[in-house]
């Protein structure tokens, strides 16, 4: 990996140290739209438990605890954690946003427990895709739905190939289309609602 490349898997890759902190920062400012976007898809209800996979500094985990009964953020970096566990401090403290060192094949959810999985906008760096989708369809209740959205042009596969694996996997009723944030400089979302089935 390139000098250059270090620095941007250190700052928006697998964040970390004082570049992660600067990358978190960046990101709450450029996810934004985006992570209210998926929030406002998914639909919340006030008796649901979600699952938000990989929050970074916790926009999305936010907007999804003011909606929801419960919120559990899990995220493989210590610093993004700790961002989320700033930005949602009383939610924390109150316990109805549970914060884990965790990744999408190894959530450390129990099965069947979570009504709503979102993600934003870090597939593209799951270490494996097929794995962490069987995890997701695991921890959701029957009847439950995910809800993903990613940049396109970071997405190693098409939105197709992604559907083809997220079913792989045992969901259905896949829909998938693509947005456009807001703002100038905004990359083009190719975005995912599926869901477990209820039998």
């Amino acid at each position: 990996m390139s000098s250059l490349g270090q620095v941007l898997d250190r700052a928006f890759g697998h964040p970390r140290g004082a570049l992660g902190r600067l990358g978190g920062v960046v990101m709450a400012r450029g996810n934004a739209a985006t992570e209210r976007h998926v929030v406002e898809i998914a639909k919340l209800t006030a008796e649901e438990t979600v699952l938000v996979v990989g929050p970074g500094p916790g926009v999305g985990l936010a907007e999804a605890a003011a909606r929801a009964h419960r919120v559990i953020g899990v995220d493989p970096s210590h610093e993004m954690l700790e961002l989320c566990a700033r930005r949602c401090a009383d939610a924390v403290e109150a316990g109805t946003v549970v914060l884990r060192h965790a990744t999408a094949a190894r959530t450390g959810v129990d099965p069947a427990s979570v009504d709503v999985v979102l993600s934003v906008n870090n597939v593209q760096l799951w270490e494996d895709r097929p794995a962490a989708f069987a995890e997701l369809h695991r921890v959701l209740r029957p009847g439950g739905r995910m809800v993903l959205s990613v940049h396109q042009k970071w997405l190693p596969v098409t939105r197709h190939d992604l559907v083809a694996e997220v079913e792989a996997a045992g969901f259905t009723d896949t829909q998938t289309w693509t947005w456009q944030p807001p703002g100038p400089l905004a990359a083009r979302a190719a975005q995912l609602r599926t869901y477990r089935p209820h039998r």
